[in-house]
């Protein structure tokens, strides 16, 4: 077996010694999947669900689910749909892929096989930043150290962008001054700040000597980006074995309620996130609905549909820079995602009306009132760091952003 890359990354030193001994539980259909099964303790006679019950009737998009088999525990392993994510993402097998239920299980899947609980091992995060992070650690009862992102560019400036950065020598000084961190947590695109880290920051903390733990970069929404594959970070899966590269058929592909999560990494990686999973974690219309996903046709599809929310996505901004009169600053971020994020100013004062400073009182108000009397919802970030003031839009069909503009005008008229 080839020695890993880099040098300095030792798996058996980064997971945690009790899983590494894990013997992981052995489902039934990990030996066995056809013939006269009797050996799982299923309901032979099928899914209790009838066509019709009383005057209810059940709805024919559910009527295919129920031909599934359901009666029958799910594959634990979905090669066929592992394999057409390594193709979709240039990796070179399925044992480069691991599936879980949403983004959200393999983060605490990694923080529970790399972090002792107790507080004295770490995580480190880069807020602004997707919140699940910090959640996980603290139900896990592990340590979370905070190296804020770097907001370049004053917003309002000759009517510049904010640009968010991630500030790769702070990461570095804050895993020398605390050997005790075992994951960093790279959000990229970031959640809310839309910015893209660029793979020459990532590499640089890949090969930072004095980390020995594992790089997680979480690219939820990496094909909103211009250049997916020049910027997803899975094309250095191949060469570093310290780097997991989260993603998702959430955002993208529309498919945020079937609850699907990918991590791309290296085998002896993956092999440990399966070996400590839930034996069926993956249920079957789950795993029907991703592997059509993730079919030629529909792959085409969803880069038509990222393309449309792209254009969307400019329109949207271009729409809000009309809205400066009532308050409305530049937006923020570098726009790789499928949302925007723009600070909501203190009112307009003077003849000329002159904007104030970022305003989250006002924001939070705005936001309320667009929820609860015109019935469009936003999301309110402006206590996270670096957004004071600021709402998350996300992109949304042509009418729905004209609808938020007109509306998001009429409610900074009034207040």
């Amino acid at each position: 077996m080839a020695a890993l890359y880099p040098a300095h990354f030792k798996i058996s030193t980064v997971i945690r010694p009790n899983i590494l001994a894990l013997q992981p539980y052995r489902c039934a259909r990990d030996d066995y999947n056809q013939g006269t099964l009797l050996d799982a303790n299923e309901n032979a006679f099928g899914s209790s669900i009838v066509a019709s019950a009383s005057t209810d009737v059940l709805p024919d998009e559910l009527k295919e689910t129920l031909s599934m088999n359901l009666h029958r525990y799910p594959d634990p392993s979905h090669p066929a749909i592992k394999e057409r994510i390594a193709s979709l993402r240039g990796l070179s097998g399925a044992d480069q892929v691991f599936l879980g239920v949403g983004s959200d299980e393999i983060i605490d899947l990694l923080i529970r096989v790399a972090v002792v609980p107790g507080g004295t091992e770490k995580i480190l995060t880069t807020p602004p930043t997707y919140g699940m992070y910090a959640v996980c650690a603290q139900v896990n009862d592990v340590g979370v150290v905070k190296v804020p992102l770097e907001l370049s560019g004053a917003r309002g400036e000759g009517g510049a962008h904010g640009r968010f950065s991630a500030n790769v020598e702070q990461i570095k000084q804050a895993v020398v001054a605390d050997p005790a961190i075992k994951l960093i947590f790279l959000c990229s695109p970031g959640n809310p700040t839309g910015t893209l880290i660029p793979l020459a920051s990532i590499r640089a903390l890949l090969e930072f000597h004095e980390f020995k733990g594992i790089v997680v970069v979480d690219e939820a929404y990496i094909d909103f980006a211009e250049d997916v594959q020049g910027s997803s970070a899975a094309s250095l899966v191949e060469q570093y074995a310290n780097l997991v590269v989260m993603q998702t058929l959430s955002k993208s592909f529309g498919l945020a309620a079937i609850r699907l999560g990918i991590a791309l990494a290296q085998p002896p990686l993956i092999q440990i996130l399966s070996n400590t999973k839930a034996p069926y974690n993956i249920s079957t219309p789950t795993a029907h609905l991703a592997l059509s996903a993730l079919s030629p046709e529909s792959i085409a599809r969803m880069q038509s549909v990222v393309s449309g929310l792209v254009a969307g996505r400019t329109a949207l901004i271009a729409g809000l820079s009309e809205l400066a009169p009532f308050g409305v600053g530049p937006v923020i971020g570098a726009n790789d995602a499928n949302f925007v994020v723009v600070p909501i100013l203190a009112r307009p004062t003077g003849a000329e009306g002159a904007q104030g400073a970022p305003d989250s009182v006002r924001a939070h108000a705005v936001y309320k009132t667009l929820a609860e009397e015109r019935a469009v919802v936003v999301r309110f970030r402006g206590h996270e760091p670096g957004c004071a003031g600021c709402l998350r839009i996300t992109v949304g069909t042509e009418a729905e952003n004209t609808e938020v503009l007109e509306k998001l005008k009429d409610v900074l008229g009034e207040m």
